[in-house]
């Protein structure tokens, strides 16, 4: 006689669909730094950790953070994130986090030499694209290594943004 309902290979997989690195969208976006893209010219993106406060995990739960005006600094062998705003957390206590605080950066030693080395040449910045949460739960932030871009090559771009907008209209 065969048992109705399903198996047990079948529960497990139910159960690990329903954690967060076994669904279909292991990532959670915060926020994003839309206006990097317009204003640098990204060449090389970096996943980095991000050292969190209680609080501002709470915080960024609620989707609170504000990447506009951040950037990202080597000082010594860490990388830091600074200007980044996340706001105080709504239901917190005296113990709340200073919302524009600098946070660190979490890389592998041989990211962050790639990641020097590039920063020193003449010209490149290091940008925050975004923040998520990732496949573990943890706090993760995008770094783009990027060039400034002139007035002339931003109008480029628009441009080539309007030509692509256009013909997946047609």
């Amino acid at each position: 006689m065969a048992k109705a309902g399903k198996s047990k290979q079948q529960k497990q997989a139910k159960a690990d669909a329903g954690k967060a690195g076994g669904g279909r969208n292991p990532e959670i976006l915060v926020g994003e730094n839309k206006k990097a893209r317009f204003h640098y010219e990204i060449v090389e993106r970096y996943e980095c950790g991000l050292v969190l406060r209680g609080t501002e995990v709470k915080s960024l739960r609620q989707g609170k953070i504000t990447l506009a005006e951040s950037y990202a600094r080597i000082d010594g062998d860490e990388l830091w994130l600074i200007g980044a705003n996340i706001p105080e957390y709504s239901h917190g206590n005296i113990q709340n986090h200073e919302p524009t605080r600098r946070r660190k950066c979490l890389l592998h030693r041989s990211e962050l030499d790639k990641i020097k080395s590039k920063a020193l040449i003449q010209g490149m910045t290091l940008v925050p694209l975004r923040v998520y949460f990732g496949s573990k739960g943890y706090a993760k932030i995008t770094i783009g290594v990027g060039r400034g871009r002139k007035t002339e090559d931003k109008r480029q771009y628009l441009k080539e943004k309007d030509d692509r907008r256009e013909m997946r209209e047609r």
